[in-house]
């Protein structure tokens, strides 16, 4: 059998244990051959790729996103801190949607309290001022809190007297609304909103999946799948999936909180690996449950054992016989454990949980984020094959805050990525989006020198190579989804997952990072992003 392409003129990543190869191979959907055995494949009709000087990698997989949500997103308010560092700019661009939709809702996404010039929340009455006739929402980056204005909090039936739900705030000072909602408070907005359409929710997929191609990602999980729509999000993708339209393939996690859908696909016969059990197909399976145990360390509502330097441990979602006991119910039921943990203080929680509930390494049991662990922490996770599925990019966006919040030196120890990394651990890099940038060179950047986005540099360290950086954002993801059999390196035999980059990114300082592009994807061989 001759090749389909062959690849050359550029460093081919192997992966982390075999390095490069110069050629490479790839037909029906695989990977062939490597070097001169790639070179001897060529036929009449194979086509040749030349990397000029370019280099070829697997394609990113992206551990921990909101692909759905992210989708949604892309047709909110953009509120990100790199667009948006004035009050006066929020305000700007909320009054600019509430005339283009009269009296509908406007949510907005990704602002940073912190990095506005009022170094503070917006308050109901900055809100109401920018849209007083439309129920307005703007949604933190962490997307563990965020501000509601008069009429949205009006739609929502709440009120200065409203109770705080269990693991949830309705903020107060001097016995009013500020229209601050954290963590699971939310939910009395969310039940407000109208819910987007089942057409506009496989348009967000396939909005979400064209943008992830662009950045050189074949493969990705939606972590807390029906947090915006309930089990519509299920059904809309089995509708991407069966339209064509699922850009990624795709490792979905269901929201598992009580206010989760993971009972309700039960119910519906949805499985661990479900829909065709372990014999799934390679575009969708369902293969984990996600419970909360804290909030965002940037919000303040991460739970720690110590203080923030202003006080307070963050907040704790549920107390530890219910989250024992839920835990202990879906790992019974055969899901992944995907579970939420920030600070110490959660984490400790959740890993005692995972372990009362039987937590082994065939299991593969997450803690998302796991941006605070302490050594004893990381020994007992790495002794049940507990994967720790970090975000590195928390630090170039909110890694100056978290200076603020807790000190230098908690700061510096937080995503120990070489650490874990030499003890044996097999840290999956993400990026949460929206939360953060899913562009995956601001996440290499990061892990490569520990910089924030303002210049400084946290825990130098814990600072990885290139390849190893490569290694967390590919085969380490792979791994977490079960699928390193088939993906995270480019050897034969193994999916034909690729990204041509714009540059070879294995030469060259950190700083070109920032300036890299990818060129093409390919998914099974077949581009999603660019041509051949």
């Amino acid at each position: 059998m001759k090749a389909d392409v062959i690849f050359q003129g550029g460093r081919i990543f192997r992966g982390l244990a075999n390095g490069f190869a110069q050629a490479m191979a790839i037909g029906g959907g695989r990977v062939m051959a490597l070097g001169d055995e790639a070179l001897a494949l060529a036929g009449a009709h194979t086509r040749h790729v030349d990397l000029a000087g370019r280099c070829a990698i697997p394609a990113f997989h992206e551990a921990h996103m909101h692909l759905l949500a992210f989708g949604l997103g892309l047709s909110q308010v953009n509120l990100r801190a790199e667009q948006v560092a004035t009050l006066a700019e929020l305000q700007t661009r909320l009054r600019d949607a509430a005339a283009a939709t009269p009296g509908a809702w406007i949510l907005g996404r990704g602002y940073d309290h912190a990095a506005l010039d009022i170094g503070r929340h917006p308050s109901i009455a900055e809100l109401d001022a920018a849209a007083p006739h439309n129920p307005v929402f703007i949604t933190r980056a962490c997307g563990h809190m965020g501000v509601a204005n008069s009429a949205a909090l009006r739609a929502a039936g709440i009120g200065h007297n409203t109770p705080d739900p269990q693991g949830g705030v309705i903020e107060r000072r001097d016995g009013a609304l500020t229209g601050l909602i954290q963590e699971r408070a939310l939910s009395l907005i969310k039940a407000a909103m109208p819910e987007p359409t089942p057409a506009r929710l496989v348009d967000a997929i396939e909005a979400a999946g064209q943008h992830l191609a662009t950045l050189g990602f074949a493969s990705a999980t939606d972590m807390n799948l029906g947090m915006s729509a309930g089990m519509a999000e299920v059904a809309a993708y089995q509708e991407a999936e069966a339209t064509g339209r699922l850009q990624q393939r795709m490792w979905l996690v269901l929201a598992a909180n009580p206010d989760g859908i993971e009972r309700a696909a039960w119910e519906m016969g949805i499985r661990p690996w479900s829909p065709l059990g372990r014999d799934a197909g390679p575009m969708l399976r369902f293969g984990g449950a996600k419970v909360f145990a804290d909030g965002s360390a940037g919000g303040l509502t991460a739970a720690f054992l110590d203080s923030y330097l202003q006080g307070g441990h963050g907040q704790m979602i549920f107390p530890d016989d219910q989250m024992q006991a839920m835990l202990a119910a879906l790992h019974d039921a055969g899901w992944q454990l995907d579970i939420h943990a920030i600070g110490d203080a959660a984490i400790e929680q959740v890993l005692h949980a995972m372990e009362l509930a039987g937590a082994t390494p065939d299991r593969r049991h997450r803690i998302e984020h796991c941006g605070f662990p302490n050594r004893h922490q990381r020994r007992r996770m790495l002794a049940r094959g507990i994967i720790p599925v970090p975000q590195p990019v928390f630090l170039y966006e909110f890694g100056d805050l978290y200076v603020t919040n807790l000190g230098e030196t908690r700061a510096a120890a937080s995503y120990p990525m070489r650490t874990w990394l030499e003890e044996g651990a097999h840290p999956a890099a993400s990026s949460d989006a929206p939360v953060c940038t899913p562009d995956p060179f601001v996440n290499l950047f990061t892990m490569t020198t520990r910089r924030t986005n303002r210049g400084t540099i946290l825990g130098a360290g814990e600072t990885l190579t290139i390849d190893q950086a490569v290694h967390a954002y590919t085969w380490c993801g792979a791994y977490s989804s079960f699928s390193e059999g088939t993906r995270g390196t480019l050897e034969p035999g193994m999916d034909a997952d690729i990204a041509v980059l714009s540059r070879d990114i294995f030469d060259g300082p950190p700083e070109a990072l920032l300036e890299t592009r990818c060129d093409i994807t390919l998914r099974g061989g077949l581009p999603i992003h660019g041509a051949l």
